[in-house]
């Protein structure tokens, strides 16, 4: 039964991968990514539905468009496996709460696919563009800032110096990025990533936001060095910065535990 249901789960992620794409592709051409119909971005031809099954259809057209024959991006079948492999992770975590809480468990899975899915989104978007869309991360704000007042609420999950340890955690955050941005004539932080870091303070409070905010720098510095010794950029070339942030989030929303119990981060 528990192998049926892993089952289920990554393939809901295949498929919400699937649909990200679509989101990442249309938030920059600005058309409708829920009732458009999907094309090739090459040469337009609509696309069948057997050309959009998640996986399967890159590896069965050999990574080439059926009509055009131009190359498929990985990025495709790469967002629809990470994103299968992220939500599997995160209810596999979760996944006791079932026995104790089934309609919080719902929730709050509901509510962390929700993140991986957005923080997802901001990633490839950010590598593509050089830009953390708005309209991806204000609605991730008011969704944590939602979930916490719930989760609160209803279920007293938190009390009060735990919610007002969130939004400090949130000021601190946001406050960081923003004085970088401001030092560096925002050349060495952007204002979404101040926005993005305000989100990371909500989302994962005290001390576990400082352990995030570590580990992205370190692993941004490690794959800034690795670039400009293979001669990819420049000291000075601009790096997108939110897949080190969102690899941050994600390694302490899945290991953050494990490494406070090794003691790996002292505050």
């Amino acid at each position: 039964m528990a192998i049926l249901i892993f089952i289920d789960i990554f393939l809901l992620g295949l498929i919400v991968g699937s649909f990200l794409n679509t989101i990442i592709y249309r938030l920059n051409t600005e058309e409708d990514f829920v009732f458009g119909r999907s094309k090739c971005p090459d040469c337009g031809h609509e696309l069948a539905w057997d050309d959009l099954i998640p996986v399967i259809s890159f590896a069965a057209l050999g990574g080439k468009c059926r009509y055009c024959r131009k190359p498929i991006s990985w990025q495709y079948p790469l967002v629809e496996l990470s994103t299968a492999i992220l939500f599997l992770a995160v209810f596999a975590q979760n996944m006791d709460l079932f026995f104790d809480f089934l309609f919080f468990a719902v929730l709050k899975i509901t509510f962390l696919f929700y993140i991986i899915s957005s923080l997802v989104v901001i990633t490839v978007y950010d590598l593509k563009h050089y830009i953390i869309p708005n309209k991806v991360v204000y609605p991730l704000i008011g969704a944590t800032t939602l979930w916490h007042l719930i989760s609160s609420l209803f279920f007293q999950t938190y009390n009060l110096t735990d919610l007002l340890g969130f939004v400090l955690a949130a000021f601190y955050s946001a406050a960081f990025f923003w004085v970088i941005n401001i030092m560096t004539g925002g050349k060495g932080m952007g204002m979404g990533d101040v926005k993005l870091g305000l989100f990371m303070g909500l989302f994962l409070g005290y001390p576990s936001v400082l352990m995030a905010l570590f580990l992205s720098f370190f692993i941004g510095s490690i794959v800034g060095i690795g670039l400009i010794l293979f001669g990819d950029k420049k000291f000075k070339s601009e790096v997108p910065f939110a897949p080190f942030l969102v690899s941050g989030t994600f390694l302490v929303m899945l290991f953050g535990q494990w490494f406070l119990n090794l003691n790996l981060f002292r505050f």
